[in-house]
This record gives C-alpha cells, structure tokens and sequence, in this order.
C-alpha cells in the first residue's frame, strides 16, 4: 500500500463517528479513573488513620474530670508560641508593657516607705508579729485592699503596682511581704469582686477595703502535699434543713497564711450532691464557699512556726459545719466552679507574688552586697576585686536581670487580663530557685555579717525566708518534673487539645477530626524539624564568628539572641513532638519533663530579657554587658537541657527519638553544641557594674527601701559608703603609683572612708540571748 493510501484510511477512521466517540470519552475515563484511584488512596489512608486512632486510645492516658477542667482554665499566649518554634520578640514588646500611674508611684514613695519605717525586722523575727500600730497601718492605707475595685473602696492597683509593692516590702522585711501578698492574690477579695453575688459583694468588699476583715484561703490540707487541688479530708454534701438548701462540710487545712488573724476565710472543698437537691442551678465538684470568723463549728488561729519567719499562718477547721448556699462564692449557681477561681489565684500568686519576693532579694543582694564587696577589704584590697567574689557577683546581678526582666513581663502579661497557668508555673519555679541562688551567693560574700542575727544584718532573714517560696504553691521539684511540661504539652501544643479531645469522643466524625490533626502534629513537626536544621546550622556559624566584644552594638545584641533563641524554641519544638511517642507513659518519664521545663524557662527568661532590653536599651549605661551575661549563661542552659534530653531520651523508640532529636538540634555534631558559658572578662565587667557606682546598681535600686539619711539601716548606710569608698579607692591607687603622701583633702577622703568601712563590718552584740539568762541567779 502506497504512503498516499495509509494516510486516506487513517484519515478515514478518524473522521468516522465510533473513533470519535471513542476519543472524547478519553478524559471522562481517566477523570473516572482518577477518581477510583483517589478512592483507593482515601480508603487505604482512612484506614490507617483509624488504626492509628485505636492504638493511640489505647496508650494515651486516661484524662480525669480534674484534668480535663483544667485543660479549659486560664489562657494561652505566649507559652503556645514556645511550643510552635517560632515565638516573635516583636509581638511581646507591642502587646507587653508593664507602667505604674502616678498614684501608684506615689503610694510606693509614700506609704511604703511610711509602713517600712514603723517595722523593726530584728523585732518582728524575735516578737513572732507586727506592731500594733503595723498592723493598723496596713489596714487604714489599703495594703490588703489593693487588687479591690475603687468603687468598693479599694485601691484598684494594676498588679505590676502590687508586684512593686511586695518587692519594695521584701527588701526590708519578708514577713511584711507575705502579710501582704495574701489578700492581694489567695485572697478572696478579687474573686468577690468577679464572681460576688450582689449581696456578698456589698457585704464584705466594703469591709476588706478598709481592713475592717482581713482575707485568707483555705485550700491545701494535710495530704495535699504540692497538688493543692487534693481536696482529701475536705468534703461537702448538699442537704436541706428546715426548708433551707444548704451544705454540710467538714475540712481540715493547714499551712494557711493569714489565718490566725483572718476574719474571713474561703474555703476549698469537693462538694457531693447525691440526691440532686440543686437540680441544675450548679453541680458538683470544687466549690468555694466565705465564711467569717465566729461560724459555728469554724476553727481558726493555732499557729504554725515556718522556720524562723513571723508570719501568721496556721490552721482552718471544721467538722459537719452548716453552710447555706448564700455563702457559697456566687451563690448556689456557681457549685462546682471554685476551679476556674482557684486558677485565677494561682496564676497570680505563682506568677506576681512569689516572683516578687525573689526580686526584693535581687535588689539587696546587688546593692547592699555589691556595695559591702567594695568597702570590705582583705589583704589591703577590696574583696571586690578577687575573683571568686566577681564571679558571684556577676551570676547574681545576671540572675537578677532576669528576675527583673520576667517580672516586668509576667505582670503585663496578668495586666492585660490573662491567666497563663503554665507561664506562671516556670515564673514561680525559675524566680524563686534563681532568687534561692542569690541569696546564697550573697550570704558568701558577706559571710559572718550575714550570719550574726540582728539590726545590722540585712541578709538572714532573706535566707531563712527562701525555702518557705521554694515550697509553698506547688514545691519547685514538683512544678519542675512535673506540672511545666506535663500541662504544657497539651496545653499549649498547637495542635494537641483538639486531637486529644478526638480520643475520648464519641462524635462520628472523631475520627476524620483525629486524622487532620494528626497530619497537622506532623506537619508541625517535620517545620520544625527543618528550622532547627537551617537555624543550628546558620546561628552555630554566627556564634563561632561572633566578635567577644559585638555586644556593645544594641542592634547587633538583639538580632543574634533572638536568632539563638528562635533556633532553641525550634529545637524545643521537635523534641516536644517527640514525646508523643511515649503516649500514656509520658507523664511518669519525670528525668524527661524536668529538662524540658529547664529548656522551656531559659527560653521564656531568654526572652524576657530581651523584651527587657528592647525597651530599656539607651536608657541605662551598662545594660548590654548584663544582658550578654544573662543570654550566654540562658542559651548555654537551654542547650544542655535538650542535650541531655537527646542523651537519655526514654522509651522503647528512645534510641530513635534521640537520634532524631540530635540530627535536628545538633545537625553538625559538637560543632553546632556551642553555646559557651561568658568569658571572664566579661564576668569581670559586669561584677564591676554592680560594686561601683552606675547605672546599672541606680536600675536594681528602684523600689529599694532605703531610711532617710541619720536613722540606723545597714543596706542605706552601704548605700552611700559606696562612693566614698571609690573614691578612697582611687587615691590610694594613685598615691602608690606616684609614691607621693596624701594631700589634706585626699587625706579627708581616706579617714572618712576607713571609718565607714569600720562601722559597716561590724555586727550585732548582746549581752543575753535569751531573757531568761537576764534573771538574777541565772545557771546554765
């Protein structure tokens, strides 16, 4: 057949009408066949998604009505951006600015330093209370009123104005710290205000306004141990009496400051209704209820000792006392809600109070302390200028800067009307184990004056007073192993509530909605794999490369730790998704968790310092020495946390998931692990910062109580030695360089500084210690 003849019979069975029905069916048919293959694909990933879904209901544990509870109290913010690897810098500094208005400055000035000046702490430690004309004071200015509303009374005070007043007390006595602290957080003044029924609102706000009642919160019981929601041993049932709906409770707390003086008490219990006498206007569950001291059947007053420290605390108890529902907090309809207040108090007294008090120890320790280490001279020098004291000068005053910087944080972030429950379980845990440390470094450098009691010493009390903030609200050992991390993952997990609540529901689309969850956590996981990969790689060069002195440059400061700190929430990020293949078994792995809590707080310090540093920069001479001190030593930690983590990851995929963890966190080996603690002469620079006079001690000072010049305080008189003793300091120098003889004026300069350093090391002396040895015939 001719070329001509085959392209006339194609041309022919082209044109016929079966070919062309042929050919245009073509795309319907693989429109068809695309179609059974995405089937196939969704079948095939349907179930797998479903296997998937039973195994994990099997090891994921169970979830009881507690935990779920609090899985919906409080808010999320910041800690969730940690979770996502990707926090921003510049989000927390135009959202978060902690201001006091005028009257609240003036109150720091005025009736601080007024309430200050009429407390003796020598006396209040061995008298075991304050003056009467203390305690009247505290009452009559409104220091247990200052969260109240102003239209009840109150003083209205933003909480960053409380944490400044607490932190002002702390520095001058502990005791009246904690007497404070109270009302203004446990209390139940602000829960009244909120959630009050008209009726107690009138009642009782009036009268915690002008001191009239003074607060306190009944909740931890003798098996409460650090979980203070362990209700054992306080129980209510509903009943009626007389036509009366009512509750019949029984309780026994302890360890409840403010007790033996309190006039009104909230009381945490688990109320039970067995025989639905609230017939839906409440339920069951933990319910707060406000009854005054007099109650029939309320004990208040015996007193605990906790340590050696003054303030009231004691026990609350109780058997089969009569409650009627118009003393339960919110009346009748809020039964079973004391959960959602409790998370309310807590996340200011774990956040703002106790953090608080680390911060006035923070101050003294920088200011008194440095300042003793600049007149205390041995071998004819200032210990000042040896290096052990430089060293823990230098971790107290980048301790202190980041105490600062997060209380400044924390409290805007209260300020701006959240409860972020695991923000403020790493302020209490980070804040008062750094302030313990503080403390401690303090105590060592100013030795045997820190350690005779008296008027003198300005330091014990703040070391006896320590461990009571370690323990109380939730034992940092605890809230370290356990409570940061375990409620984190799944609360601030981006993703991880709602596949959670996909497990134990029963809803048909469960599974679907378990599905894309799953693919989103895995997602998430496979991003930040990736940053941690390229942000590892790029910060590990920048960090080799870094010049020992680039942080004198501000912009450079903040980009390069805000790079270091993306790439360590990246790192935080992967390893947190790892977990999630222990399933159930994650909440016993307490090694796991307590690094990753270490991880997590250098992280949000980390960034506290820098918001700390964004809006301060400029402002005060010296600031970027001590925020370098601060980021190296966080970043350092940060990075062995997840080091350690990788190392001894558990598990039967352990090996694995430490493996993983290691090629994302450290893609290039040991070279990529480099984050190294600060160089001595930076060490140097910044204990030089806080034991001569500058900037940076005027920035630890604020809200310092100092006495007015000519009455007896140690920390005030240290205070202003310290220029004379410079000054003394560099004559010396300068006479022993030009080996000359003192002018007269230098020479002034000279005996007036010897006698300052000769008072200022001196201690208390007494004749007896006891008042028994002051009797006549006296025998030991």
């Amino acid at each position: 057949m001719s070329t001509s003849s085959s392209t006339l019979l194609l041309r022919r069975c082209v044109n016929s009408s079966a070919m062309k029905a042929r050919i245009g069916e073509a795309p319907r048919v693989r429109s068809l066949l695309c179609s059974q293959n995405h089937r196939q694909l969704d079948q095939k990933r349907s179930f797998l998604t479903k296997m998937i879904y039973r195994a994990s209901q099997n090891v994921m544990p169970n979830i009881s009505q507690t935990e779920q509870v609090a899985l919906h109290c409080g808010t999320i913010g910041f800690d969730r951006e940690i979770f996502t690897g990707s926090p921003s810098l510049a989000g927390l500094v135009e959202k978060y600015s902690p201001v006091l208005t005028a009257e609240e400055s003036r109150f720091l000035d005025v009736e601080v330093s007024h309430l200050c000046s009429l407390i003796n702490d020598h006396d209040v430690v061995t008298q075991k209370d304050f003056t009467r004309e203390a305690w009247d004071y505290m009452r009559d200015a409104g220091f247990f009123a200052m969260k109240i509303p102003k239209e009840w009374g109150g003083k209205g005070f933003s909480t960053h104005a409380v944490s400044q007043v607490l932190c002002k007390l702390a520095t001058h006595c502990f005791d009246a710290n904690a007497t404070v602290a109270v009302p203004n957080s446990l209390g139940p003044g602000e829960l009244l205000a909120r959630y009050g029924t008209p009726e107690q609102q009138e009642y009782f706000l009036p009268r915690l306004a002008d001191g009239t009642l003074i607060p306190c919160f009944g909740l931890t019981g003798p098996h409460s141990g650090s979980d203070a929601t362990s209700l054992i041993g306080s129980n209510g049932v509903v009943e009626e009496r007389d036509g009366v709906l009512g509750v019949n409770a029984t309780f026994k707390k302890r360890y409840i400051t403010l007790a033996p003086v309190a006039g009104v008490v909230g009381i945490g219990f688990d109320l039970k209704d067995p025989h639905n006498l609230l017939e839906g206007d409440g339920e069951e569950g933990f319910t707060v209820a406000l009854l005054e001291r007099g109650h029939p059947g309320l004990r208040m007053g015996p007193r605990h000792l906790p340590l050696n420290n003054a303030f009231m605390n004691g026990t609350v108890e109780g058997e089969n006392v009569w409650i009627p529902m118009d003393s339960i907090l919110g009346g009748r309809g809020r039964c079973g809600f004391g959960w959602h207040m409790f998370v309310e108090c807590l996340a200011e007294g774990r956040g703002v109070s106790l953090p608080a008090g680390s911060l006035g120890a923070a101050r003294v320790v920088t200011s008194a302390v440095g300042a003793y280490a600049r007149a205390r001279k041995q071998f004819r020098v200032p210990i000042a200028e040896f290096g052990g004291i430089q060293e823990a000068m230098a971790l107290s005053a980048s301790d202190g800067l980041m105490v600062v910087a997060s209380t400044d944080l924390m409290n805007a972030i209260v300020d701006n009307h959240e409860a972020p429950m695991v923000i403020s379980s790493i302020m209490k845990q980070n804040c008062t184990e750094r302030g313990r440390r503080i403390v401690e470094r303090g105590m060592d450098v100013a030795a045997g004056s820190a350690i005779c009691r008296g008027d003198k010493n300005y330091m014990a009390q703040g070391y006896m007073s320590i461990p009571v903030a370690i323990t109380v609200e939730g034992a940092n050992i605890m809230t370290r192993s356990f409570q940061i991390i375990g409620q984190g993952l799944t609360r601030c997990h981006p993703h991880m509530v709602e596949l959670i609540n996909s497990l134990s529901s029963n809803e048909p689309d469960a599974v679907q909605i378990f599905g894309k969850q799953l693919r989103a956590v895995i997602g998430h996981g496979a991003t930040n794999f990736f940053h941690s990969i390229t942000r590892g790689t790029a910060g590990s060069f920048s960090t080799a490369l870094r010049s020992k002195t680039a942080y004198k440059d501000g912009d450079k400061l903040l980009e390069h730790h805000e790079n270091q700190l993306l790439r360590l929430s990246a790192n935080f990020a992967v390893t947190a998704d790892l977990c999630f293949t222990l399933g159930g078994r994650l909440k016993f792995e307490e090694y796991l968790l307590g690094r990753l809590a270490d991880a997590m707080g250098s992280i949000f310090l980390g960034y506290s310092v820098l918001h700390h540093y964004s809006r301060k920069r400029g402002t005060i001479e010296g600031l970027e020495a001590v925020t370098e001190h601060a980021m190296l030593r966080l970043e350092h930690e940060a990075q062995q946390a997840l080091k350690e983590t990788a190392d001894n990851f558990p598990g039967s995929l352990g090996g694995v998931a430490g493996i993983v963890m290691k090629a994302a966190c450290f893609p290039l080996g040991s070279f990529t692990r480099n984050y190294p603690l600060p160089r001595d002469e930076l060490t140097r620079e910044v204990s030089r910062l806080v034991t001569t006079p500058s900037e940076i001690r005027d920035m630890f000072q604020e809200n310092l109580y100092m006495a007015p010049e000519g009455e007896q305080h140690q920390i005030a008189e240290l205070v202003r030695a310290l220029p004379v003793c410079v000054e003394a300091d560099k004559i010396t120098s300068a006479i022993r360089r030009e080996k000359r003889q003192p002018t007269q004026a230098e020479d002034d300069v000279l005996a007036h500084a010897d006698a300052l350093r000769d008072a200022l090391i001196q201690v208390d002396v007494y004749d007896y210690a006891t008042s028994a040895e002051a009797e006549d015939g006296y025998v030991r």
